[in-house]
Parts: C-alpha cells; sequence; structure tokens
C-alpha cells in the first residue's frame, strides 16, 4: 500500500494530529534557537557593560595617579629647596626601610596587590616625613602644605585601587594588608633631611611604574576580564 492510500484511509482527525506533529519540530528547534540568541545577547551585553566599568575605574586610578605623580615632581623641587646646602645630594643615598618602587607579581591580582601594599607602606613613610618637616619648617611653609595634599591623595588612590581590586577580582579574598611598614628608629637633623628626600624620590618613582601598570591592565585585563574571573 502506498503511502498516498496510507494517507487517504486516516480519518480526519489522525491526518490534522500528523500534520501538526510534523510541523511541530521545526517550530521546536526555531524557538530553542532563538531563545539561545536571546541568551547569548544578553550575556554579550552584560559582558561589554562589566568591560565598560572596569575600564573606567582604571581611567579614574590612572588619572589620579598622573596627578599625584606630577605633584610628586614640585613637590621634591620644593623639599630640596627648603632643605639648605647639598640638598641636591640628599636624594642619591640609600635607605633600607624605605620600599623598592618596583611592583612585583605575574598575574595582575598579585601585581595590583603589590601595588596596594606600596600604597600602605608609603601612606606611613610620608607621614613620618610630614611629622618630621613639621618641626623643621615655619607653620606656613608651602612644603607642609604639599606634603599633607600628596599624603591624602594617596590615601585617596589606595581607595580606588581596593575598589578595583575587589570589583575584578571577586573571587579572590580581600587584599593582604601585609605587614606594617618598617620606619627608621630617631634621626638627628641631616639624617631626617635625607630620609625625606629618598622617600619623596621613591614615591615619585613608584607612581611612575604605577602608571605603566595601570596602562597595562586597562588592556589585559578590563577587555579580557572574563579570564580572570
Amino acid at each position: 500500500m502506498t503511502s498516498l492510500s496510507i494517507w487517504r484511509r486516516m480519518s480526519g482527525h489522525a491526518r490534522s494530529s500528523m500534520l501538526w506533529t510534523r510541523l511541530k519540530k521545526p517550530a521546536s528547534t526555531s524557538l530553542a534557537l532563538l531563545l539561545l540568541l536571546l541568551i547569548l545577547l544578553r550575556s554579550s551585553t552584560a559582558s561589554s557593560s562589566r568591560d565598560q566599568q572596569c575600564a573606567s575605574s582604571v581611567q579614574r586610578t590612572l588619572k589620579l595617579t598622573r596627578l599625584i605623580h606630577t605633584e610628586s615632581v614640585d613637590l621634591i623641587k620644593t623639599y630640596r629647596a627648603s632643605q639648605g646646602d647639598m640638598s641636591h645630594l640628599f636624594c642619591k643615598v640609600s635607605i633600607p626601610d624605605v620600599p623598592e618602587p618596583n611592583i612585583s607579581g605575574l598575574e595582575p591580582s598579585e601585581r595590583t596587590e603589590s601595588i596596594l601594599r606600596h600604597l600602605r607602606v608609603f601612606s606611613s613613610h610620608l607621614r613620618r616625613v610630614y611629622e618630621q618637616q613639621t618641626d623643621l619648617q615655619r607653620p606656613d611653609s608651602g612644603l607642609l602644605v604639599q606634603l599633607d595634599t600628596v599624603g591624602e591623595r594617596n590615601r585617596g588612590l589606595e581607595a580606588l585601587l581596593r575598589n578595583f581590586y575587589r570589583d575584578v577580582f571577586p573571587n579572590l579574598q580581600d587584599w593582604p594588608a601585609g605587614a606594617p611598614a618598617s620606619l627608621p628608629p630617631a634621626q638627628n637633623t641631616f639624617q631626617q633631611k635625607v630620609y625625606g628626600c629618598v622617600v619623596l624620590k621613591t614615591y615619585k618613582d613608584f607612581l611612575l611604574n604605577v602608571c605603566r601598570e595601570l596602562r597595562s591592565m586597562r588592556s589585559r585585563v578590563c577587555r579580557g576580564r572574563r579570564n580572570f574571573l
């Protein structure tokens, strides 16, 4: 018996059911593909939004870092001018307690942690320099104003970078604060002048390294953000 004969012998209801079954299969497939496309589109849009937020956060942090670096250059000039004779030689001395300006780590998260630890340590050193210079300078000294401004901006930079770390690396624990800064013992006036100059110069060099690192993170982390989550 041919297919046409079978089709003619079937009741109208049976023929309608068979036709509906045949039509329903491609319709179901199309609906599944449409839902898949919608999910992929929504995921892509969310990912693009996260990448934009990441890039915006890095840009704000980079902008503040550049500002502090520019101010630190002027600060060193003011500092040297206020320290008397031979002040141009003060920054060339090596002091063990002052950290190196280099950023360590292989992964972006590790390098971000390194920057945060440096910012915390430099915050203590900048505060010590300010306290020492308070005893050596006039109360209305412009140097004290600049030192106070840089110290405040350093804390703001740390807060920005800490928020960036939490947003971009949510699967990691909060960044480790690390050991407290190792500050030098009591110093005479000459040692204080040298120490302050070395701290400011090293801090300036560190900020330059941070600028370079943030530019790298903007492309490595934000554009491939899902690889680090």
